[in-house]
């Protein structure tokens, strides 16, 4: 009898520890490890700030580094994170007062050497940063103590906290530089820290214990490779990932019926254009970028995104600093009439143009939207693909007439737009569109080389509405950035950039 008791009761024991742990990865008390997988159509190509440049990498590593200062993506508001506070005691100098107490995840101390070390890594030319533009205006960083750094700039330079909240501005361990590979081993002050990476398959984060705001709710990340959206798609439909971003407008309504899965849209800071290389005839001729831009019906292509796209004609869009919604106005907008007459009066049909495009579904979209239009108003297009790395590196070299190219706004900032994209100083880098125009760059630099907001803003209306007139580039759509994620996950949240932070994140 006492042993059927002692059975039933530890019968009982089990079935109550069972019930205690959740199904979905557990959320509270002894609950089961807290996982997450996101799907991401293409690989990182590396873990440090400094050295690359896509959003891929940026979304692993924005969960690893952190920057000294951030954007609220309530109120578009910079804050400070790992700044404490900061002063101007004139336009050109900086003191910023770092937070103290806080390690990498190495173990070694945050301070204003840190600091130092990776902004000067950052700005020097033999590192080749990607985004070196970033930083372009700063003269000088040094340390004033342990946890006071003191930012010279070249000019006034209004723009610099938003580029001090930028992902490639994030800070790096010294040691962990000196020491290995941040591209392959990255090391930050962040809540999530790295376990592994199979290149092609998927990058493992694990909550950093040691994390100065206290621990991450989730225990573990991972960033898996599914080359095909569809079959992310799938995975998200069976569970076995829990959220993906940049769902494909041919997709939406497939994600939106999915009965396990909310969809998160809100209007962002991206933008998409068209864009021409302006070292090559007749994409130099304002005329032939004229009957492009008329012959473009970008409305009727928006109305195809379904919801995922705003028209304007302003290069900056509704989300960024410096927008004027008049500056719509200094655009083209369609009309096939004087399109064909532009054509005509030049001969632009006579010859064919080679269209290149990034072998991505809206990029594709957006190509075939543009050669049926092109085509209609008596241009000869013809389409050429490659894949992202390609499609970049030949842009970069101006081995192309016209292609399709965008940019995320990560810092929210008008300058930072216009100066990496357009001027001269660029051209060949970031400005893949080889645009150089002095009364531009002046615009743009004045834009940059003011404290006062106002000012800014002013100069960006300005430098903004010269070069949709000019049209080195036709903004096809601003975008509207989104997530898909499985009802279990709860606390996740895109911010307007397209960005986000799995922190508070957890599973129930």
């Amino acid at each position: 009898m006492k042993k059927i008791v002692f059975a039933m009761l530890a019968l009982l024991l089990v079935v109550a520890a069972g019930c205690s742990k959740s199904s979905s990865g557990g959320a509270k008390g002894e609950s089961a490890a807290q996982e997450i997988t996101y799907a991401t159509t293409t690989d990182v190509v590396g873990l440090s700030p400094i050295l690359t440049n896509d959003s891929v990498s940026s979304s692993v590593n924005e969960q690893v580094y952190e920057t000294l200062f951030t954007r609220n993506s309530e109120t578009m508001e910079i804050e400070p994170l790992l700044a404490e506070s900061y002063e101007n005691p004139d336009e050109l100098t900086w003191v910023i007062k770092l937070k103290e107490g806080i390690k990498f995840q190495d173990g070694t101390d945050f301070n204003a050497e840190a600091v130092k070390y990776t902004f000067d890594k950052f700005r020097d030319p033999k590192t080749a940063a990607p985004r070196a533009s970033l930083l372009e205006p700063i003269e000088s960083v040094n340390v004033k103590d342990d946890y006071t750094v003191e930012i010279k700039t070249k000019y006034a330079y209004g723009a610099l906290l938003a580029a001090l909240s930028h992902s490639n501005a994030a800070i790096v361990s010294p040691e962990a530089d000196k020491n290995g590979d941040l591209m392959k081993n990255p090391v930050g002050t962040g809540p999530f820290k790295f376990v592994s990476w199979t290149p092609g398959e998927s990058v493992v984060l694990e909550k950093n214990p040691d994390y100065w705001q206290g621990e991450a709710k989730l225990d573990k990340i991972t960033f898996k490779v599914v080359p095909e959206v569809t079959t992310a798609i799938s995975m998200l439909q069976s569970g076995d990932v829990q959220f993906i971003d940049g769902i494909p407008t041919e997709q939406l309504s497939r994600v939106e019926g999915l009965k396990n899965v909310e969809v998160q849209k809100k209007e962002g800071t991206p933008v998409y254009w068209f864009g021409f290389n302006m070292e090559k005839e007749p994409m130099n001729n304002l005329e032939f970028r004229q009957a492009v831009a008329y012959a473009l019906n970008r409305e009727a292509y928006v109305k195809q995104l379904n919801g995922l796209g705003v028209a304007g004609n302003s290069i900056i869009g509704p989300k960024v600093f410096g927008y004027d919604e008049a500056s719509n106005d200094a655009g083209y907008d369609y009309n096939l009439d004087k399109a064909k007459e532009l054509v005509e009066k030049n001969g632009f049909g006579d010859k064919e143009y080679t269209l290149l495009v990034a072998n991505r579904a809206n990029y594709m979209k957006m190509a075939e939207i543009s050669q049926s239009q092109l085509q209609e108003a008596g241009f000869k297009i013809k389409i050429e693909t490659m894949e992202w790395g390609a499609f970049l590196d030949a842009s970069r070299n101006g081995e192309y007439e016209m292609n399709f190219l965008s940019w995320s706004n990560s810092t929210a900032d008008g300058s930072e737009l216009l100066y990496p994209n357009f001027h001269t100083d660029n051209a060949g880098s970031s400005n893949m569109v080889r645009y150089s125009n002095e009364t531009f760059d002046k615009l743009v630099d004045e834009s940059r080389e003011s404290v006062d907001q106002d000012v800014r803003a002013a100069k960006l209306k300005e430098a903004n509405e010269f070069l949709v007139k000019d049209a080195p580039a036709i903004v096809m759509n601003h975008g509207v950035v989104t997530l898909a994620y499985d009802k279990s996950v709860k606390g996740l949240d895109i911010d307007p950039t397209g960005t986000w932070s799995l922190y508070k994140v957890y599973r129930e």
